[in-house]
């Protein structure tokens, strides 16, 4: 490391320390600056005047007042202008004051708003000229006039560009500061909906496929003594239910695995309301009484709609057949202009705590599926009887050329 690099960030790192080295410094400074009255047309480069005890005892206070200039700003500025005019008052000229002066207009610049730095730098320039002219004899005009006006008026906006900086900066800083967070959120926001989606994705395809096993092993077990013929029937329901389990589970699996977004994974081929022929006889064929309509004029949906709407309905019938077993089940898919509308009812009475309580994983992944898509889910039970699920899933069609 270079030695001005390390002397540098050790005064930062050490603030009082920084200010001390200042002031003792400038208090040199001042002590070999000459001051005095001058004779009319001399330089006073050349004009040395012997320091007197009145001037290094008004440099030791304003120069010491420097060290807690962080600390207290307009104070220090109050001392500064006040040993600047004692000056004036007892020599009358020149004052080796002004570089004290100046790092006390400079810090106050750098510490306030604009407005009120330029309040404060007209007010120290307002007191300077009238001192001047009322203790050192100058006219407005005067170059020893001027002069501290123009210096003062520098330390000013010097001051003032040092805060923009700094704000600056720290608006980088935090700005980036915030982007982290907001990264680190957005990353755990898409985990945690990854993981939901892959929740519901499986248990939309084994939900299905286990109720019907459970159900044919049943029937399997009750009828294995008195008809073996049925009950074999059963089993190969079993087998087949298991069959297409594995099958669609490893097909989710797989496009799972798969490197992509979930947009893309959606775009796969999957199931939609073409595949709902078969999934009713699935149920008809476990011995769900059950029908279903089609309203309106059946056209291909997008894949995300499609795969929703198959996975409503897939899902409802399985409330149905795991809560109200001997119920009558009615689908109605009517496609409308804009949207689909799912609508699955039944007749039977539901387990008053099961799906019509509202807090099963069924329930809620069906309404989360319809959202993902824009649409409405409600479900619950109806006046007659039975328990109803409608979602309505918005199918925006393309503009014709």
């Amino acid at each position: 490391m270079r030695p001005l690099t390390w002397l540098r960030q050790e005064l930062r790192s050490r603030p009082f320390v920084a200010d001390m080295t200042l002031a003792v410094f400038l208090y040199v400074v001042t002590l070999l600056t000459p001051g005095g009255p001058q004779p009319p047309g001399a330089m006073w480069r050349g004009q040395v005047q012997p320091l007197t005890s009145y001037d290094i005892a008004l440099a030791t206070v304003v120069c010491g007042a420097l060290v807690f200039r962080r600390r207290w700003p307009r104070v220090v500025l109050a001392v500064a202008i006040t040993g600047f005019v004692a000056y004036l008052v007892v020599a009358g000229g020149r004052s080796p004051l002004e570089l004290g002066l100046g790092m006390a207009v400079y810090t106050v610049a750098s510490r306030n708003p604009r407005r009120h730095v330029w309040v404060y730098g007209g007010l120290v320039a307002l007191v300077v000229t009238a001192a001047r002219v009322v203790f050192a004899g100058s006219t407005l005009l005067a170059p020893e006039v001027l002069g501290p006006i123009a210096f003062i008026g520098m330390a000013a906006a010097i001051g003032d560009a040092v805060r923009s900086r700094r704000a600056y900066v720290a608006a980088i800083e935090e700005r980036a500061r915030r982007a982290e967070e907001t990264r680190e959120e957005e990353a755990e926001r898409r985990v945690m909906e990854e993981r939901l989606h892959i929740a519901r994705e499986l248990h939309d395809v084994l939900a299905h496929h286990i109720a019907l096993i459970n159900v044919q092993a049943q029937v399997a077990a009750h009828l294995l003594a008195t008809e073996p013929d049925q009950a074999r029937t059963a089993l190969g329901h079993v087998r087949h239910a298991g069959k297409e389990a594995l099958d669609e589970l490893r097909t989710t699996v797989g496009l799972l695995r798969r490197p992509g977004s979930r947009d893309e994974l959606l775009t796969e081929p999957a199931p939609s309301l073409d595949r709902l022929p078969d999934l009713v006889d699935s149920f008809t064929g476990a011995g769900l009484k059950l029908g279903w309509l089609i309203y309106g004029d059946p056209r291909p949906l997008p894949a995300p709609v499609g795969l929703a709407a198959f996975r409503i309905v897939q899902e409802a019938l399985t409330n149905v057949s795991k809560h109200a077993p001997r119920a009558t089940a009615t689908v109605r898919i009517d496609y409308a202009s804009d949207a689909v509308v799912v609508d699955v009812a039944d007749d039977g009475e539901s387990d008053p705590g099961g799906i019509s309580s509202g807090t099963g994983h069924g329930l809620i992944g069906m309404r989360e599926r319809a959202r993902s898509v824009g649409g409405t889910f409600v479900a619950g039970p109806v006046e007659d009887g039975g328990f109803r699920v409608r979602a309505v899933l918005p199918t925006p069609r393309k503009n014709s050329p």
